[in-house]
């Protein structure tokens, strides 16, 4: 069965002359298959190659105009998968694009590594930019009815949203296409750069953080238990969240002296990624962290449905120090949401300090009856 990607049609519009259209996200999201997808939808003259080829890197080594007008001789559309391993990729996107009249170009790659290394100073003005992520459930509303949406609510929260997972009807294989996910690419996306070199440590410091979901992070106490220090921790996370497993949400603060402000917590893009860090992949009604779950499922998907949107919103979390909290504010033309997210259902009641700080803000309740319009 094939799934539209949001993103497909917005990309097939800009497909113009003298612009180079880039996508990122992690392996195995779908974007050779999302590539694939819009070449058999469009009629350009098309050549694809493949970034990780030794012929393809060879081929545009020579960066000469020469050697581009005599390869693309004829072609209107460039596509490039996983070019961010093709050296000075940028520079030679930029001559391309500068020299070849006519020219459209798509190129791909598995994190935001790549966006410094594809999109710097070369393409500025000249590219339009694209993320990719697991499948949400804004795409699968055209694949299933309300009751299937329901049924399938668990199966989300357990194994995720990777795309080859719609595919796999046993609970065995998907748990282990998720490990084997993990450890064949996530993992090693992340210590190809930035010269690290100890896995394990990364995957130690994403368990503790998956045990920490809706929480605030202590690095300190993090670079503790890990036996780092703090900075190679916040540089550990931070090169989590440009390989797109992690997503960092921060404090919303006014400056109010109990408003908590130097703080931040810490979601996973895609659920099955991160019961997979702690291989516990039971049925809801076995586990005590259906809370946590639901938490971050909903951000991941919000977070989906805002980028896919292009709406400009900043996100956070709030806190005061006496405990008071909001588990999600959104911040757009002036106009303050907050949203508490219950599993179960029931009435939540804005906290008094919030409400008094900021009285026109608005309040809301998101749980099972009602989230779809919130992440869809």
């Amino acid at each position: 069965m094939q799934i539209n990607r949001t993103i497909e049609k917005v990309l097939i519009e800009r497909l113009i002359p003298s612009k180079v259209n880039l996508i990122f996200g992690t392996r195995r999201v779908g974007k050779t298959f999302l590539l694939k997808k819009i070449l058999s939808e469009t009629a350009f003259k098309t050549l694809f190659l493949q970034g990780e080829d030794v012929d393809t890197q060879q081929l545009l080594a020579r960066r000469s105009i020469a050697n581009y007008q005599s390869m693309l001789q004829n072609v209107e559309l460039l596509v490039i998968d996983e070019a961010q391993v093709i050296p000075e990729i940028g520079k030679i996107l930029k001559l391309m694009i500068d020299n070849i009249t006519g020219l459209r170009v798509i190129v791909t790659g598995s994190s935001a590594f790549d966006l410094a290394h594809i999109s710097g100073e070369p393409l500025t003005g000249r590219a339009f930019f694209y993320e990719l992520y697991p499948l949400a459930q804004q795409e699968l509303l055209a694949h299933e009815n309300a009751l299937q949406t329901l049924q399938n609510l668990e199966d989300r929260l357990i194994y995720g949203g990777y795309p080859e997972l719609w595919n796999l009807p046993f609970s065995v294989s998907k748990a282990e296409y998720l490990k084997d996910l993990l450890s064949t690419y996530l993992l090693k996306d992340i210590i190809a750069f930035e010269g690290v070199r100890n896995s394990s440590k990364i995957k130690d410091l994403l368990r503790l953080v998956a045990f920490q979901v809706g929480k605030e992070v202590s690095l300190d106490e993090l670079g503790k238990q890990l036996q780092m220090s703090r900075n190679t921790v916040e540089k550990y996370l931070d090169l989590c969240s440009q390989v797109f497993i992690l997503k960092k949400v921060e404090a919303f603060s006014r400056n109010l002296r109990k408003e908590i402000t130097k703080s931040a917590r810490w979601y996973f893009w895609d659920l099955g990624v991160r019961n997979a860090l702690i291989n516990d992949f039971r049925p809801l009604s076995l586990r005590n962290d259906k809370g946590e779950l639901w938490e971050n499922y909903l951000v991941s998907e919000r977070l989906k449905s805002l980028k896919y949107q292009r709406k400009l919103v900043e996100t956070y979390f709030w806190r005061t120090y006496d405990q008071q909290e909001i588990d999600w504010v959104e911040y757009e033309n002036g106009q303050l949401s907050a949203y508490e997210f219950k599993w179960q259902g029931g009435q939540a009641r804005v906290p008094k300090a919030f409400a008094e700080a900021y009285p026109d803000a608005t309040f809301s309740v998101i749980n099972q009856d009602n989230y779809l319009p919130f992440i869809a």
